[in-house]
């Protein structure tokens, strides 16, 4: 299982990465949009700073058409470093891109996915990573776990190297729902994991114990001896 925060805040990263067990950074320009007008590469420069060469780095670009993906994917690797994956959108400029990166060796996320189609596409394109957007297909009524299981179904199915990151969460049960779909990573904001850990019910817990060990033992840490 893969857990990667989906957010560009340096803070957050640096804060964070010790606590959680992230495996990885995604962004896009919406996330980007977040942290104002900054020194595009050396932000990424900072982040694989900061979460260190055995994590992943997923960024994306921006071009619509085939050549413009593939040129913007070139640069990101020789701008950040060589193991960055350039996330492309899965349209057919961007399926005629991946192909392209893919037989340059190049590791590649998928994005922008919403249907079974565009994931067997991505799955057979060779693909390191497939990237469906959980809370958007819901929206628009299309069943997310039946879309995942059927993904790594066609995985399994043709011991294919592609794994499914879902993404786009706007709460826990999301995420834990597409893990139990399938999904081999999920990418989400770091508050929404914070949240998870913060439920009144879990603090109340924690409190309750030490309450109950202070009105036995007058402390609240353990004995020293």
């Amino acid at each position: 299982m893969d857990i990667l925060f989906d957010t560009a805040n340096l803070d957050d990263i640096e804060r964070l990465t010790p606590i959680y067990p992230v495996t990885g950074v995604t962004t896009n320009p919406s996330i980007l949009k977040a942290e104002g007008k900054i020194d595009f590469y050396a932000h990424f420069r900072q982040i694989r700073s900061i979460i260190g060469p055995n994590r992943t780095l997923h960024v994306q670009v921006l071009s619509k058409e085939t050549q413009g993906m593939v040129d913007e994917a070139h640069r990101l690797l020789d701008k950040i470093d060589a193991n960055v994956y350039p996330k492309i959108p899965l349209t057919e400029a961007g399926l005629h891109a991946m192909r392209i990166l893919k037989s340059e060796g190049v590791k590649v996320t998928a994005t922008a996915i919403y249907s079974k189609t565009q994931g067997f596409l991505a799955i057979a394109s060779g693909v390191d990573y497939l990237a469906p957007y959980y809370n958007r297909m819901q929206s628009i009524d299309i069943n997310t776990r039946e879309t995942i299981e059927a993904l790594a179904g066609f995985i399994k199915r043709f011991d294919a190297p592609s794994k499914i990151m879902a993404a786009s969460f706007k709460n826990i049960a999301q995420v834990s729902h597409a893990l139990q779909s399938g999904a081999d990573a999920v990418t989400l904001s770091p508050q929404l994991l914070q949240q998870a850990l913060s439920a009144p019910d879990i603090i109340m817990a924690v409190d309750r114990f030490v309450d109950d060990w202070e009105e036995i033992h007058g402390t609240t840490e353990l004995p020293l001896d």
